[in-house]
């Protein structure tokens, strides 16, 4: 659960704050994503002058494919958020407050409930690995065949016949080191 009550904390003092822990909370990720293990983690909500300081260090793993051998891989994701919300009600009057001076900031809603979910869902987005491995030492797959490296590293083929268009190319390579 990343939704939060926080009617009791915007009553409070600025500097007042409440800590949850999170424990096997799940959210719903763009098509592309999938959990691999749920979220944990602590949040701390803090009551600043202007409304609540939402503090949270989470962690997950997403269902992943290596980037070289395309096996299945479980990424770690560290989710950190550091993000004020404000509220959008009077939380004495119950009057809609003028959110235009501010259209992008985080929303408490008119019930008092602070719902960290679509920011967490983003934060793992970007929190993606760009291309994951299954271990450091990779090896991928034959780029002629297609078999995976790992499981065969003597793998080999013989040399294709040099294009008759390139050979001119391929003998003036042969005859040059890298110190002419």
């Amino acid at each position: 659960m990343l939704a939060f009550n926080v009617a009791g904390l915007m009553g409070s003092a600025p500097g007042t704050d409440r800590r949850y822990e999170i424990h096997e909370a799940s959210l719903e990720l763009p098509d592309d994503l999938r959990l691999a293990r749920p979220i944990d983690g602590n949040v701390r909500l803090s009551r600043t002058s202007r409304g609540i300081l939402a503090d949270a260090d989470l962690t997950t793993a997403l269902e992943q494919t290596c980037s070289r051998c395309l096996r299945p891989v479980v990424a770690p994701v560290l989710v950190e958020l550091r993000e004020e919300a404000l509220p959008s009600i009077d939380l004495q009057t119950g009057v809609p407050l003028d959110t235009s001076a501010e259209p992008d900031a985080l929303r408490i809603d008119e019930h008092h409930v602070l719902d960290l979910a679509p920011l967490v869902a983003d934060a793992i987005s970007m929190a993606e690995p760009i291309a994951p491995l299954c271990r450091a030492d990779c090896s991928g797959l034959c780029p002629v065949c297609g078999i995976d490296l790992n499981d065969a590293p003597g793998h080999e083929h013989p040399d294709e016949p040099v294009d008759p268009r390139l050979a001119t190319l391929a003998d003036w390579a042969a005859t040059h080191t890298e110190t002419d």
